[in-house]
């Protein structure tokens, strides 16, 4: 049967379009893969929290699992947790958030938390060591004082180490963009219908809205306007509470300085590459106004630890600001994992106060 040149035209286009869906579909289907090889989930992370009725607060959803996170049955990252805590263990909570739940790192046992508990147990094999890895992505400190004090005490840790600064400074200078008018609150996060559903569609989102604003750092559009030191008053007072709460409840509370990868001595593109995820979450800013903002909170980080009692481990530019030890701004890969455990542990191990602690396991006192 012989076409009519409309019946062509109508034909062809719908091969086309026919091609065009079966590359996108083969497309999304190797990013989801390629998801999977790498993170052990095929799409975006959600799916393993959920919001706890109780507290109002994001938790991880109790024996979930992707390739590389295990969920226990008491709702933490890691393995499952003994209630009543057994006589003569030394158990260690970590708090925190991203930074420290670790999700970009290969595996459970490639955590900070986890390599810290091994490090110090592998040093003091004659007591027993365990460990609770109380973060949750996306937690502020008055969020991890509500884990606290509903999730965390309970288990009856002896030391808590707190690493905080970023989600609470990203909220701080997202306020005064606000008040300056070049913010609109919840932008960062806006996504549409699309990349709720497709992989593909949100990363492509993401990353058209990375180098517009790699473009707008470089030309200096609509940059926050901000004196250092007047910032983190109220990262100071609600990390005072977060500590000395902490203090009511384990013999030892440690506070740990914020490592990220932008640092002053890179060039300028090296910057804007190392602050790309960061200035997702807080576009108003530029890579030295990170670099000047992350050392005003761990200013504040020392001064809370020397006010409250805290052991201070300092060394946060110890762990090199490369993307062989950042997966982005602020978040370790393997080999970051691996150095800030050691940047803890070995302090921990050479602490007085620790020590103390240990010997006291050791006596069942």
């Amino acid at each position: 049967m012989q076409l009519s040149h409309r019946q062509k035209v109508v034909l062809s286009t719908v091969l086309v379009l026919l091609v065009v869906f079966l590359m996108l579909a083969l497309t999304e289907g190797a990013i989801r893969l390629r998801q999977w090889v790498k993170y052990g989930h095929y799409g975006q992370l959600d799916a393993i929290y959920a919001v706890d009725q109780e507290t109002g607060l994001r938790v991880p959803v109790a024996n979930a699992s992707t390739r590389t996170i295990s969920i226990n049955s008491s709702g933490f990252r890691g393995p499952a947790i003994k209630q009543p805590k057994p006589v003569g263990t030394l158990r260690f909570a970590f708090l925190g958030a991203s930074t420290t739940f670790c999700a970009e790192v290969s595996g459970d046992e490639l955590t900070w938390p986890y390599l810290v508990t091994q490090a110090v147990q592998d040093a003091t094999p004659d007591i027993n060591i365990d460990y609770v890895n109380g973060a949750v992505p996306g937690y502020t400190v008055e969020s991890s004082l509500r884990n606290l004090r509903k999730r965390v005490v309970p288990l009856q840790p002896d030391v808590i180490v707190i690493y905080h600064a970023t989600n609470d400074l990203s909220r701080e200078t997202r306020s005064l963009a606000s008040e300056q008018g070049i913010y609109e609150d919840g932008s960062a996060e806006e996504k549409s219908w699309l990349a709720e559903y497709s992989l593909l569609w949100y990363l492509v989102e993401k990353n058209l809205r990375l180098n517009d604003l790699q473009r707008d750092a470089v030309a200096d559009k609509r940059r926050l306007v901000f004196s250092p030191a007047a910032l983190g008053a109220q990262f100071r007072k609600e990390l005072t509470s977060l500590v000395m709460e902490a203090r009511e409840v384990a013999g030892i509370v440690v506070l740990a300085t914020f490592s990220h990868q932008v640092r002053p001595e890179q060039t300028p593109e090296q910057q804007l590459i190392a602050a790309r995820s960061a200035l997702y979450y807080m576009p108003f800013m530029t890579p030295h106004g990170l670099i000047e903002a992350f050392t005003q909170y761990n200013e504040i980080i020392r001064d809370v630890a020397l006010e409250t009692g805290a052991v201070l481990i300092e060394g946060e530019t110890a762990i090199p600001g490369d993307s062989e030890h950042f997966n982005d701004s602020v978040h370790f890969k393997d080999t970051g994992s691996r150095a800030m455990a050691r940047r803890i542990s070995e302090f921990l191990l050479k602490s007085t106060e620790f020590q103390t602690l240990v010997d006291g396991k050791r006596s069942g006192s």
